[in-house]
């Protein structure tokens, strides 16, 4: 018997010794799973990488180990194996500000968004539109006093609200398809900036995942799925603005399951002579629950209402006479009212170890109404030139993609298979001649739309050692319907058009701190309804041919730079019409130039980066001289200082440059470049956190976004065509204080 008791002892420490596979997950303080985790037993030097699931599984260990878990931007962990841990060993990593030294250049697409995140933790936002600066190289302006969507610009791309380039929130898509503004209006308002998590982007159009609107780049914003404190906020500042935010965890014991909401109001009245009144409330609520385990199911819920006045863009020629200063107005009957509700229901959904679901169901209904005078009395000289666009809409959409990842041969592969379906019902969609936005004087367009997109992609990636091959593909069908209201006789008029989207992306990596990167592929932005039926156009939805060449290179630890070559061919260039308020096609067009940025740390709170963009802009449908692009900038620069954590203080100084451009086809009217630096500061103690922010800090007389626009004042016998322009915000200081309970 004491033989055999010394036999049963002897192999259970052999088999001890020997090693197994140790098996578990690793997830966040949310439950999330964290994919590309590095597991290393330090014991036996074995290490892998958690799957889509947060799953890992570690050859030649034992009870006994010691074992590490580490990723970017959380808490590394070490952790004893035990007999009660061998078989399921959860660790759950919480979240901290990474280091740069602590970045190693994996093989991802793009790897570039790992550092915007750090840019994100750093530098939080409280506004909207802040939001959009997080992708490097992006400048927005504001020209109705907070009320309209922000016009962006992007790789040499006047993109006005959203022609080129492709917004979504939790896969919801943002741009509005032949919207009464303008092709593309992407209106973010209706986010509350503390709710984001985390901020996607991709320039070019390289992305199977992303479809129309893709051709500049993409943005997508993630929401967050859970928050560990609640919180409420006060801000208040020059101009009579004030902001409120309230952000409420209620349902804080709960293991399986979390909920918060979210309430935000928004007052300003702008430093101009005319008040804005411009007036915002966001409420939002999202709910979690996990299913079996592994499977997610999220529903979010959000409602948005905003009206202002806006004073307008004015003409040089007021200002420079003395008639007027550079905060009146022409007309100061502009204005609107806009609101959004939406309804988004997630699934994360667990199929295999390697193999995951995610899908979502949304619903949007949306209200437009604006009212705009561009030229004043240029073609109405007794009633005035007022514009009224107004729309009604309801968006139905779906979108669901399995991940996996396989071994084909001895290649490691992963592979993503997508579809879905957006269809857009836009009633009484309008554009009228109005008087003090009360009288309708006629109506220029009127009618119904009905628009449907479906589409499906493939994109598979290769590991082949330092190389990574991805191609991909995208097939998206559309069906444009309109409905003309101003027509006697009620006709349907329709058409339909597929597309093939080709993508082919290779990867280089050099090493853990240098990475080539060669992007090609074939994005498309889609036409306006109204365009395409009713001036029967052949460029349903023209092409954007796009290549991109460059690197992301760490020379040191703390130091990381990208560079990138790249070109864009678009088969039609959309431009903002002034007189008309909205987008219109004008052509071909070519883009090429260099993206350029750096990222330093040089102490571990002080942090500076900087992103730089230089482009040639150029018409391919006019004679040289007369090809250039108005409003496309050659040359941007974005960048700032920042502290975080410095004994409870945190802040910044940020900057944002944009060189004078073409306001026209052959630039003999030029759009005004700014130079424009805004500080914050920010103390935090124990639960309450005070701050100050102040926008242009050197109070820089700048004009904010600027239009050649023909106008004729009432006292005026002949129109005149020069820059009219929103200016720019003057000094504005604010002040906030914050508690979290």
């Amino acid at each position: 018997m004491k033989s055999k008791l010394i036999l049963f002892i002897f192999l259970t420490n052999y088999f001890q010794s020997i090693g197994q596979e140790l098996k578990g997950r690793v997830l966040d303080v949310f439950n999330a799973p964290i994919e590309n985790a590095y597991i290393f037993n330090s014991t036996s030097n074995a290490h892998t990488h958690t799957n889509l699931n947060g799953g890992f599984k570690v050859n030649n260990s034992k009870i006994g180990d010691s074992i590490q878990v580490g990723i970017l931007g959380f808490q590394k962990q070490k952790i004893i194996v035990s007999k009660n841990n061998f078989n399921n060993l959860l660790v759950v990593l919480e979240t901290k500000i990474f280091q740069l030294e602590e970045l190693v250049l994996r093989k991802e697409m793009n790897a570039l968004q790992t550092i915007a995140r750090l840019d994100l933790q750093v530098n939080p936002v409280n506004s909207s539109q802040e939001l959009l600066r997080k992708v490097p190289g992006l400048i927005i302006g504001q020209h109705a006093g907070g009320g309209k969507a922000e016009q962006i610009f992007l790789r040499g791309f006047d993109i006005d609200h959203g022609t080129d380039i492709a917004l979504s929130v939790d896969g919801m898509p943002i741009n509005m398809v032949s919207h009464a503004h303008g092709q593309g209006y992407s209106d973010l308002h209706f986010m509350i900036p503390e709710t984001i998590q985390k901020v996607n982007f991709g320039k070019g159009p390289y992305y199977a995942s992303q479809g129309d609107f893709n051709t500049a780049g993409y943005v997508n914003f993630s929401t967050k799925n859970s928050i560990q404190k609640s919180m409420v906020s006060l801000e208040l500042g020059q101009f009579n603005s004030s902001r409120t935010l309230g952000m409420f965890n209620v349902l804080e014991n709960k293991k399986n399951e979390d909920a918060y909401l979210a309430i935000e109001y928004i007052g300003n009245d702008g430093p101009f002579e005319s008040p804005q009144n411009f007036s915002r409330l966001n409420v939002f609520g999202k709910y979690n629950a996990f299913l079996k385990g592994k499977d997610r199911v999220s529903i979010t819920a959000s409602h948005f209402t905003s009206s202002w006045d806006a004073s307008g863009q004015i003409p040089e020629r007021e200002v420079n006479n003395g008639n007027i200063n550079r905060f009146e107005a022409i007309d100061d009957t502009e204005g609107g009212t806009t609101s959004r509700t939406n309804f988004n229901a997630q699934l994360q959904k667990t199929l295999s170890e390697e193999t995951i679901l995610k899908t979502n169901v949304f619903y949007s209904k949306y209200n437009f109404e604006l009212f705009s005078n561009f030229t004043f009395f240029l073609e109405n000289p007794i009633n005035g030139d007022q514009i009224k666009q107004f729309e009604n809409r309801a968006i139905f959409g779906a979108n669901a993609k399995i991940i996996s990842k396989k071994q084909v041969g001895s290649i490691d592969a992963k592979f993503t298979k997508g579809l879905g379906l957006r269809h857009d019902l836009i009633s009484n969609i309008e554009l009228s001649h109005t008087k003090n936005r009360k009288e309708v004087i006629d109506r220029i367009q009127l009618g119904d739309v009905k628009q449907t997109n479906m589409y499906a992609f493939f994109n598979s990636e290769f590991n082949l050692g330092k190389f990574k091959v991805s191609p991909a593909v995208r097939l998206d069908y559309f069906k444009f319907i309109y409905n003309d209201g101003l027509q006697i006789n009620y006709e349907t008029l329709t058409k339909n058009k597929a597309i093939l989207s080709p993508k082919l992306n290779f990867l280089y990596t050099h090493n853990y701190n240098l990475q080539w990167f060669l992007k090609s592929g074939i994005g498309f932005h889609s036409n306006d309804t109204r365009v395409v039926l009713q001036q029967n156009v052949d460029k349903l939805l023209p092409k954007a041919y796009g290549l991109d060449f460059g690197n992301i290179w760490k020379p040191t630890p703390k130091i990381v730079l990208n560079t990138a070559l790249w070109y864009l061919l678009s088969e039609e260039e959309f431009v903002y019409v002034g007189d008309a308020g909205i987008v219109e096609p004008s052509g071909a067009s070519e883009r090429f130039g260099i993206d350029f940025g750096i990222t330093f740390q040089f102490t571990d709170w002080l942090f500076f980066n900087t992103d730089l963009t230089y482009t040639k802009a150029r018409s391919l449908e006019n004679s040289n001289g007369e090809d250039f692009i108005p409003l496309a900038p050659d040359f941007t620069m974005v960048g700032g200082l920042s502290v975080t954590n410095l004994g409870g203080f945190s802040g910044g100084l940020q900057y944002r440059y944009i060189d004078d451009r073409p306001a026209n086809k052959n630039n003999s009217i030029v759009a005004e470049g700014y130079f424009i630096a805004d500080f914050n500061v920010n103390y935090k103690m124990k639960a309450i956190t005070l701050g100050i922010a102040i926008e242009n800090i050197f109070n820089i007389a700048w004009n904010e976004t600027q239009f050649a626009t023909e106008s004729r004042l009432q006292n005026e016998s002949n129109p005149v065509e020069e820059i009219h322009f929103t200016p720019g915000t003057p000094f504005f200081a604010k002040a906030s204080v914050s508690y979290r309970f």
